[in-house]
Parts: C-alpha cells; structure tokens; sequence
C-alpha cells in the first residue's frame, strides 16, 4: 500500500477556521499537543476556538524531540483522558510526535504546521530521536494526517530561520530523488522526480524573495511555504522511500549524532548535507556538474544566512572524535546513504567531510 497524502488538506489564509467544521466531526475528545513558548498565544488562539464548538480539551507539552521516553507519557496521559484525537500544533518535532502517537492509539491526527520548516505535517512518518537531539531511526506510519491545516497567518508568525531551514530541506527532494532514482522505470516515480525538478526551480527563483518578504501579501512568499510544506511532501508520497531520502539526509543523521548547545535546525542540517552529496557525486561520480551546483546553491544559502559547513553548524570535526562519529553512523548499514547509485566507502566520507570543512570554496 502506498500512502501518498493526507486525506484533507486546508490552506491558505483563514484556513484553519475553514477546518474547524471538519475537526469537529471526527473529534470530541482531542489532545493537543504543542512545545514552544514562542507559539503560545496560537495555541492558546486554537483552544479557544475548540471550546466554542464544545468539545473536550487536554492539552500537553511535548518535552524533548520526538523520543520514546516523551511518547511513552504522552501516550500515558491520552490514554488516561480517553482522548479521540491528535491535534499536533508546532514545527517537525512537534507534527512528528503527534503523527507517531495517533498511530500508535489507533487515532486520527490532524497535523497544524506554525512554520514551514519541513513536510511533517504532510508525511505518514516519523524521525525518532534520543532526549539530547540525536537521530535514531524513521518509522513508517499506517497512514498520513486524517486533516492537514496549514494556515499562512499562522505561518506568517514564525521566525525567518524556519523558512530558510524549510528551503533547504525541500531542495533536497530533488538532488536526492534525482540521484537515486533517475533509472526506476515506474511511472509515478518519474512524475516524483520531475514535481522535484519544478520545487527546486520555483526555491531557487522566488526563495530569496519570500525569506526578506515574509507576509501573506506576497505571492512568492505563500508558495514558497506551501512548496516546503506541502509539495515537498507529496513527492516523497508520490515517489516513496528512494524519493525521500539519500545522502543529503545520512548526512544529517550522521551530525546529530554530536551533542551541541546550539540547536540547528533539521533543514539547516540537511543543507549542507547537500552540499557534501555534491561533492561525493564530484569525487566519486564523476560528476562534471556537482561543482557548478554547489556554487549556485552556496549564493542562495548565503543570502539565506543558512549554515554551509558543519563548523557552520556549530560543531568542529576535528575534535573530540566528532569526525568519526558522524561518518560511522553517516554509513551504518540500514543508512541511506547506500541508496547511491555509485560505490563509496567509509573513508570516502571522513574525506569529503574533512576536505569540504577545510576548503575555503569561491562563488
């Protein structure tokens, strides 16, 4: 069975107001999930409105990322209150908790992105991690959101970072899912492939302008955060596993795996995770173009102000057996990187990291 989108969609200005009729008919009981202080007073906004159509509220806090010992007490506490619902309001972390623990209730979960950092709010998965941030696994779900709300006023509220961040990591669909499946033959597989090719040109054109024009009025600015929300997500449901991930994505398995006290974000992440996919395709591939499109991607994520190297991200390689570890979990058997169509190895990653930190690279 293949589990291509959620099964309704409401976008757009006023859009969560537009789905509150249909929440109510599959819901009486919902829980609501959130995490950030910075999106209270939304938060506050949608309980508020529950009430008015009488239904039963309980909220929780998610603690950490989305790990197994916050699941497990949240799990606990819908339980407890014999909750119907999921209502996930929040960023990926938050939408992926929320999607995992209607899953495993056996519940519907209605997905409420505040910003367009990734396409969880989209997707019939969810990334787990450890308590400290670090990546553990994805676990497919038996399904996407019963109902998908992205409102652009409440998108409109998030910090530019998350844009940026959103940006990057839709990119990826295309430098992943064009590598690693360029030669699948299957029909809706192509079509993945080409929705990729027009995401990665409608980012590159109108990403800038919508990252310095951040409102509802501008068209380019509404797009963008329904390509990164919305269409990003479809082409991994469309496409499935190989049009999801790739190198881009091991790569950022493996640099979660250090521990920092600067947080980046997934998409910030998955950035340069790009870029060194390039420079594998260049080394290892042969790849005459790789080159070209690191330079073009580098002029957007610098007017971005996205990370471009790991240093970048706060961490440096060379200490404290970082490089190592990023590139034995980068490689692990059950890793995507190994969805290349090329061969490289274990070194192969420790060089490309180390090159690509110590160069300096000219746009």
């Amino acid at each position: 069975m293949q589990l291509i989108s959620p099964e309704k969609i409401f976008r757009g200005n006023g859009a969560w107001l537009k789905a509150l009729p249909e929440i109510k008919k599959i819901s009486k009981r919902p829980l609501l999930l959130g995490r950030s202080e910075s999106t209270n007073i939304i938060r506050h906004q949608i309980y508020k409105d529950l009430l008015k159509e009488d239904l039963k509220i309980h909220v929780a806090k998610l603690k950490y990322d989305c790990c197994y010992e916050d699941l497990e007490r949240l799990e606990s506490i819908s339980l407890k209150n014999n909750c119907d619902s999921i209502i996930a309001i929040g960023g990926g972390k938050v939408l992926d908790s929320g999607k995992f623990l209607a899953d495993s209730l056996s519940i519907p979960v209605i997905t409420i992105p505040l910003s367009a950092s990734t396409c969880a709010g989209w997707t019939a998965l969810s990334n787990i991690y450890s308590i400290n941030g670090q990546f553990i696994k994805d676990i497919e779900l038996k399904s996407n959101p019963k109902i998908l709300v992205l409102d652009h006023a409440f998108v409109e509220t998030a910090p530019k970072r998350t844009l940026s961040s959103g940006i990057a990591d839709a990119l990826a669909k295309w430098y992943e899912s064009s590598l690693t499946s360029s030669e699948v033959e299957d029909g809706l597989v192509q079509q993945a492939i080409q929705i990729s090719r027009v995401l990665r040109d409608q980012l590159l054109i109108y990403g800038e302008s919508a990252y310095k024009n951040q409102t509802v009025e501008n068209l380019s600015w509404c797009n963008v955060v329904e390509a990164c929300s919305l269409t990003a997500g479809l082409i991994g449901g469309i496409g499935g596993e190989k049009c999801r991930t790739a190198a881009a994505h091991a790569f950022h398995n493996g640099i979660t795996q250090i521990i920092t006290d600067h947080k980046p974000l997934h998409g910030e992440i998955v950035g340069v995770g790009i870029l060194l996919q390039l420079r594998l395709e260049e080394t290892k591939n042969n790849n005459k173009l790789a080159n070209q499109s690191i330079k073009q991607l580098l002029g957007l994520m610098k007017n971005l102000n996205l990370p471009t190297t790991i240093a970048e991200l706060g961490i440096n390689v060379f200490e404290n057996n970082n490089l190592q570890k990023i590139a034995d979990f980068t490689f692990r058997d059950k890793s995507e990187i190994h969805f290349l169509p090329f061969e490289i190895s274990h070194q192969d990653i420790i060089e490309t990291i180390t090159n690509f930190e110590k160069q300096e690279i000219k746009i």
